[in-house]
């Protein structure tokens, strides 16, 4: 078994894989890694299990003390990572000798990085994932919801003796400015037209209030022109309109139920995308049928699981 430890974190340094399912009935959120993607890459450099337990680093902050030579895999945003005095750039795995310590800085392009470590970290299971919710108390290495902190030691126990770089014409682009694919929801008629038009044609900038539970959105306020409503299931990516007419999208720490009308919801692909915009970013939204969304999702899978090692 091979051990990297903790020598700085921050909150936002998190243990994460593909999250908890099956668990929403007893208002237990889903939790995993918000730009599943960049998670599944990192994990496929490895050969591990396309789910396997990751490090998600938000924002940067991160230093890590090898314990053993070993290798390990980096993808999603570029977080200036530095192994030593020797920068590291994502979408690749790379080896770390005994001693060595391993910094990811600060944003250099997108929010956040996923750091897989052969076989996947390992860390007690909680409702069937090792998944952190900070919120809830679940997950991360004690199993309590706690974040990486100074001093935690993260084992795993699989090897890797390869190096790898993903393909150009595989790497997701972090900067991608294209809108964002929205399903539309049950109450999508009950905005008003000139909301409808606003909500489909116009820029949105992502609020500085946000975080693993959801992102605000700033712009034309959307009216509202339906009953109140009884609070009912909501899934990832939704897009609640609150009172104040701007939308909130919903992310895997969300809450089970609400009670806002929603515009729709996210595809996943496009949540991927928005898991690594910063704040001040300016986005748009595109509406698509749901069978073009499954078809594209699908798709997506099945390439990438080609691509598994």
């Amino acid at each position: 078994m091979s051990v990297l430890t903790v020598k700085s974190s921050t909150a936002l340094c998190l243990l994460q894989d593909a999250g908890r399912f099956g668990v929403r009935h007893l208002g237990v959120s889903q939790g995993g890694a918000l730009d599943w993607v960049s998670m599944s890459w990192a994990n496929n450099l490895l050969n591990n299990p396309l789910d396997a337990a990751v490090i998600e680093v938000t924002l940067g902050g991160l230093t890590l003390i090898a314990e053993a030579d070993c290798c390990l895999a980096l993808a999603g945003a570029d977080l200036g990572a530095m192994l030593d005095d020797r920068s590291i750039a994502p979408w690749r795995s790379f080896f770390v000798r005994k001693g060595q310590q391993l910094r990811l800085i600060q944003p250099v392009s997108g929010a956040r990085a996923y750091l897989a470590a052969p076989g996947g970290f390992q860390a007690a299971r909680v409702l069937g994932s090792c998944a952190t919710v900070t919120r809830e108390g679940l997950g991360g290495l004690d199993g309590a919801g706690r974040a990486l902190v100074e001093g935690d030691r993260l084992s795993y126990s699989g090897t890797s003796f390869h190096l790898h770089a993903l393909a150009d014409h595989l790497i997701p682009s972090i900067d991608d400015t294209r809108p964002l694919d929205v399903v539309l929801g049950a109450q999508i008629g009950q905005f008003s037209g000139l909301s409808l038009f606003d909500a489909f044609n116009s820029d949105w900038t992502l609020d500085s209030r946000a975080d693993r539970m959801g992102m605000r959105l700033l712009g034309p306020q959307l009216v509202y022109q339906g009953q109140p409503m009884i609070s009912e299931g909501i899934p990832l990516g939704a897009i609640q309109v609150p009172p104040d007419g701007q939308p909130i999208v919903l992310l895997n720490d969300r809450q089970t139920i609400g009670g806002y009308p929603r515009l729709g919801a996210l595809t996943p692909l496009s949540l991927a995308r928005l898991a690594q915009k910063l704040p001040g970013s300016v986005i748009r939204m595109k509406p698509v049928v749901q069978d073009l969304a499954h078809r594209e999702q699908v798709g997506y899978l099945q390439r990438l699981a080609a691509k598994a090692h």
